[in-house]
């Protein structure tokens, strides 16, 4: 025997007991006997009678558990080597404070079966009290549940690809077996219920890699690179599917001259075929060259011509590149008739929707001004209804009003008079003044 102190510096003995062989590597379990011996024979004895094989790891909380040991794979379902579930050991003063610290899992009523839990990290306190430890997994397989604790999961934290507990093996058992124990001769082949889990088989080979040297390798890696990068480009609308090839009848040419233009290049580029277009490429702003351009011929078979010989000529004083183009941006977006229907009907529901109402009046015309008088006296009329006015304040209203023009037009007569007497008295006073000066000269 073997042992190791615990949190509270109490020696814990243990026996190397139990080989677990899983899909992802072994691991050795180290069973404190002598502590919780009911629980360490539990575990041994369904080792022992092959209860494990095939389990599936169901459940993977990362840096925290892995929860194994239930035969239907679902979480829900074994049994004690009794055939029932017996109670938690309230009396276990044992931690879990280990990284691998082995333990019975509690169904929610202190009992325990067969599922059993593996820490994957150390100081797993909220643990404590609900689940009896009775043993640890040995240093020298930790590295597996590294391994175990990385592997991708759902939201149910079950992972994808099966981690099987594939077989065990008893290395020591200081335990008498209980009456009726049925210990089979070899270890039972897996039912096909056991096997489709509806997931990635544990014996599955996912490297993609396999076999393929380094050049094979980053080839493959570019590809995928290339068409994550397409499909990207595909969602923003910057090409109309991810598939899409550049045309093969386009040629891309820089490093001109920025005085070549697009009829010299036209010019020159003919001698290879016809040519349907070519344009440089120019600043929307200013109009000058950007010293590129795109030549499109009637062929590819034109268009390669072209690509080997004009490479690297002199065009003004410039040697130019020439390269297939590898852009899209002039080609039509394609969409299926249905769909396309479909998109239409749409957007002409929506323009119905936005669509303005007419809502102009028939007398429009009126409003070139900003009151027109029937429009006041209507409003006037609409006023008075509003607030209550009978006839005869309406009409005292129309007296006193008159009465008040009649007195500013008098008041302005008057002082009419009064200007016109002044400035009469001021033309006779002129032409005494100038009547004078005439007898003085004489």
């Amino acid at each position: 025997q073997a042992g190791t102190f615990s949190s509270s510096g109490r020696w814990l003995s243990f026996v190397m007991a139990v080989l677990i062989e899983t899909s992802l590597g072994d691991l050795e379990i180290d069973l404190y006997v002598d502590e919780c011996p009911k629980e360490c024979k539990n575990f041994l004895k369904l080792c022992k009678i092959k209860y494990y094989n095939f389990c599936l790891v169901h459940s993977v909380l990362r840096d925290f558990c892995l929860q194994t040991g239930d035969p239907t794979g679902t979480g829900n379902g074994g049994v004690s080597v009794w055939g029932n579930l017996f109670p938690r050991n309230a009396q276990s003063r044992i931690k879990h404070r280990k990284f691998g610290t082995v333990s019975f899992v509690n169904n929610g009523q202190d009992q325990h079966g067969s599922q059993f839990l593996i820490t994957l990290a150390e100081n797993t306190d909220s643990l404590d009290g609900k689940h009896t430890v009775f043993g640890e997994v040995a240093e020298e397989s930790r590295e597996v549940l590294g391994k175990i604790s990385a592997v991708f999961c759902d939201e149910n934290n079950r992972p994808y690809q099966d981690i099987r507990l594939r077989h065990t093996i008893v290395l020591d058992d200081p335990f008498e077996d209980p009456e009726g124990l049925v210990v089979p001769a070899h270890s039972p082949v897996p039912t096909k219920e056991q096997l489709e889990t509806g997931r990635i088989r544990d014996d599955e080979d996912l490297d993609d890699y396999k076999g393929m040297s380094e050049a094979e390798i980053a080839q493959m890696v570019k590809k995928r690179e290339a068409k994550a990068n397409a499909q990207i480009l595909e969602m923003v609308g910057d090409i109309p599917d991810a598939d899409v090839a550049p045309p093969d009848t386009v040629l891309f040419v820089c490093k001109l001259n920025p005085v070549t233009s697009d009829e010299d290049l036209k010019i020159i580029f003919s001698r290879f075929g016809t040519v349907l277009s070519c344009e440089v490429i120019r600043d929307r702003k200013t109009g000058e060259s950007l010293q590129y351009a795109f030549v499109e011929f009637e062929n590819a078979d034109q268009c390669e011509e072209a690509y080997f010989k004009m490479d690297n000529v002199l065009i003004d004083d410039r040697r130019i590149h020439v390269d297939f183009s590898q852009s899209v941006s002039k080609m039509n977006y394609q969409m299926p008739t249905k769909a396309f229907k479909g998109l239409e009907d749409q957007q002409k529901r929506r323009t119905d929707n936005l669509q303005v109402k007419h809502t102009q009046r028939k007398d429009a015309e009126k409003y070139a001004m900003v009151f027109d008088e029937d429009d006041v006296h209507d409003d006037s009329a609409a006023g008075d209804k509003r607030h209550g006015h009978d006839s005869h304040k309406s009409s005292k209203h129309k007296k006193h009003k008159e009465e008040r023009d009649s007195e500013t037009r008098k008041h302005k007569h008057k002082h009419d008079d009064r200007r016109d007497r002044d400035h009469d008295r001021d033309r006779s006073s002129r032409r005494d003044d100038r009547d004078d000066r005439g007898k003085h000269r004489d």
